[in-house]
């Protein structure tokens, strides 16, 4: 059974930091690219940060450029999400995905369309407000 489980959400003031975690069960995460996603309240689920397999393709959102990072540890078969510098506007549940039809270490699908992410975690709050 293929499961991605974020974890890491929670209430931070303007300014702060956060470090979310995606954790795989059942699918080996280096084989396959991922991405994060966010959904704001009544807002459309926007993509904020991918990565390749191996690393060395990444997209991101001008929002989050230069606030955001995303990184792997193998070992662990988790992805993070680093979050510095946070605004109120960061609020919303945060999903992290994986389009793990295709096995291929420089593949990486835009955020939209979202059909090649076929594999998502529940999601997991994050508050921002002082």
């Amino acid at each position: 059974q293929v499961r991605l489980i974020e974890s890491g959400g929670g209430s931070v003031q303007p300014g702060g930091s956060l470090r979310l975690s995606c954790r795989a069960s059942g699918i080996l995460l280096k084989f396959y690219a991922v991405g994060w996603f966010r959904q704001a309240p009544g807002k459309d689920r926007e993509g904020i940060l991918s990565i390749s397999s191996n690393g060395e393709i990444s997209n991101s959102a001008d929002s989050v450029k230069g606030r955001f990072t995303i990184s792997r540890d193998n070992a662990k078969n988790t992805v993070y999400l680093q979050m510095n510098n946070m605004k109120p506007e960061d609020t919303g549940v945060y999903y992290c995905a994986s389009p793990r039809s295709v096995v291929r270490a420089d593949y990486l699908p835009p955020f939209v369309p979202l059909t090649p992410w076929n594999e998502w975690g529940q999601g997991t709050r994050v508050a921002v407000s002082s």
